[in-house]
């Protein structure tokens, strides 16, 4: 048992199960897992069963909560696809199978770690130190974790269901995620389905082919997080890997919008919400209120240098006066600008979920902020085309006349001006308004710069800016905060679930714009009735030539 009378726990126990994934799966987070806890100062006992699955047993000198050991459990399962946090989720029954114990299917449990070695660390045990070390590797994990309890909590309140209960933490952390990105991680798959590891890891090629991803990063996964993919692949995959993946691009080049599935039988999903005429998307095919106004590349990004600087000195200072909504409409005028740089044109159409993926937001408040920030941004921002059918309202982009001088006056910054990275879709606005203060600023600013700059009060501030130094994203320095450079703002959105949660917006767009381009399809492509496909009254019978074609043709009839 896993649990004292009190529900205090003297050892973690964390179970690496070959029921979740393949024994490859289980062996890499085996090594994982050791090398974090030997990073945290941990010592820790090793076993193995006869099923392939292994035990790592972490004594701990202060004993510590039920809740604690299953919150430090389930993080440990973020980072470990194959790890099974249920004997630390059940403080009744939770119970694991120690080292000599016989097996269900024969056979013992077997020590790895040598015997002496294990009695030693079994006898010492760890210090609260060493604890302390891995929250603070796991910072990441547990946020995570504490934002899906409050997610889950306002679900709850917000039913009043009082049957609703929590679901654990592997639920929810694939709740969202797709079939073939739980192959990639675990390296099982539906049998039913695929007929063979071949089959299995092509499908899951296809799938990162066709959301646009490169081969450097199916090998990057692989030796990550979609070690499932690896362990299809076995030995094989230095050889096999460029070639299935050169296959599975070539599939995808194929696809067009009439091979994707739009809609299930006996399912309507076009008008499903606030899918339905209101939000279009696409890029607008009028072309005349455009003539004059596009420029050159090198003047695009010139422009573009302008209005940042223009946004920075004087429009985000009158967009704090707007409260909640002025900060999300500082994100996406930046948004406009990150798409006006990558795109190259000063013409912008892009839709409302093309904002909505950029911002972490519903394409519904996107398509709510436009009209706002046209009227706000002091004629930077002008719509000169509504949206029809397919295609999006289209926009116009150019530094009004007001602002050319201080645009002349300032110095054009280096960096990149972002909408909202995916790291902050979990931490939220106000973390990713004090970041960028911080990646922009000339010096290292203190508290008090950070709160003129960005608008966000003292207290507010101060919460996020202790949360991101808990991640590992910011430090201060004599009293100054600086940026981490070497902490990857991709991986720990990777950690934190950003990641998942943008996919899963990805899909759930691609299949409403498939929906509702479908839904125009059937209703505005021109229907022909019978009479316009066959004319009764048409002459259908042959009609002999006339005049000297009639006599030649007759001559060369009586000559045959």
């Amino acid at each position: 048992m896993l649990h004292g009378i009190d529900g205090s726990v003297r050892t973690l126990c964390l179970d690496l199960d070959t029921s979740k994934a393949r024994k490859t799966v289980v062996d890499d987070d085996a090594q994982h897992l050791g090398g974090l806890l030997r990073t945290a100062g941990l010592a820790y006992v090793e076993d193995e069963s006869p099923s392939g699955g292994r035990h790592l047993y972490v004594p701990l000198q202060e004993p510590i909560t039920a809740a604690e050991a299953r919150q430090l459990v389930e993080a440990l399962g973020h980072r470990a696809i194959s790890l099974d946090p249920s004997p630390h989720q059940n403080v009744v029954h939770g119970c694991i199978r120690v080292p000599g114990s016989a097996h269900k299917s024969g056979g013992h449990q077997r020590l790895i770690t040598p015997f002496t070695d294990a009695y030693g660390i079994l006898t010492r045990r760890n210090p609260a130190s060493s604890v302390a070390n891995l929250r603070t590797a796991l910072a990441p994990e547990l946020h995570r974790l504490e934002q899906q309890r409050r997610t889950q909590a306002r679900a709850e309140a917000a039913t009043a269901d009082v049957q609703t209960i929590a679901r654990g933490s592997d639920a929810a952390s694939s709740g969202n995620e797709s079939p073939l990105r739980r192959t990639a991680r675990t390296g099982l798959y539906d049998t039913s389905r695929y007929a063979s590891d071949s089959e299995a890891r092509m499908a899951v090629l296809t799938h990162f082919a066709a959301c646009h991803w490169s081969l450097e990063q199916v090998r990057t996964g692989m030796a990550g997080q979609y070690a499932g993919l690896a362990a299809l692949y076995g030995a094989k995959a230095e050889r096999l890997l460029p070639l299935e993946w050169a296959k599975a691009q070539a599939y995808t080049a194929t696809w067009t919008p009439a091979k994707i599935p739009t809609q299930r039988t006996g399912k309507k999903t076009a008008h499903k919400y606030d899918t339905s005429p209101t939000s279009l998307t696409g890029g607008s095919p009028t072309t005349a209120p455009q003539q004059g106004l596009q420029l050159s590349q090198s003047s695009i990004h010139q422009l573009v240098n302008d209005l940042e600087n223009v946004l920075y000195a004087s429009l985000d200072s009158q967009l704090m006066e707007r409260g909640r909504e002025g900060i999300h409409l500082r994100f996406l005028l930046r948004a406009v600008l990150a798409y006006m740089r990558t795109m190259e044109t000063n013409i912008l159409d892009v839709g409302c979920r093309t904002f909505a993926l950029a911002l972490g937001k519903s394409h519904a408040t996107i398509a709510r902020l436009l009209p706002v920030l046209e009227q706000t941004s002091a004629g930077l921002l002008t719509r000169i085309d509504r949206g029809r059918g397919k295609n999006a309202d289209t926009y116009a982009v150019q530094l009004p006349e007001q602002f050319q001088q201080l645009a002349r006056e300032l110095t054009w910054r280096k960096g990149k001006i972002h909408a909202v990275r995916p790291v902050f879709r979990v931490l939220g606005d106000v973390s990713a308004l004090a970041y960028e203060a911080i990646e922009r600023g000339h010096r290292s600013p203190t508290t008090a710069d950070l709160t003129r700059s960005t608008g966000i009060s003292r207290r507010a501030l101060t919460d996020h800016l202790a949360g991101m130094e808990a991640l590992g994203m910011i430090r201060r320095h004599h009293g100054r905060w600086e940026i981490v450079a070497t902490t990857n703002l991709a991986q720990l959105a990777d950690r934190l679930g950003a990641t998942e949660d943008r996919e899963a917006q990805l899909t759930r767009y691609r299949k409403e714009r498939a929906a509702w381009h479908a839904w125009l399809d059937r209703h505005l492509t021109p229907q022909l009735d019978e009479h316009e496909l066959y004319d009764a009254e048409a002459d259908e019978y042959w009609q002999p030539p006339i005049g000297d074609e009639y006599e030649h043709q007759r001559a060369l009839w009586n000559a045959a």
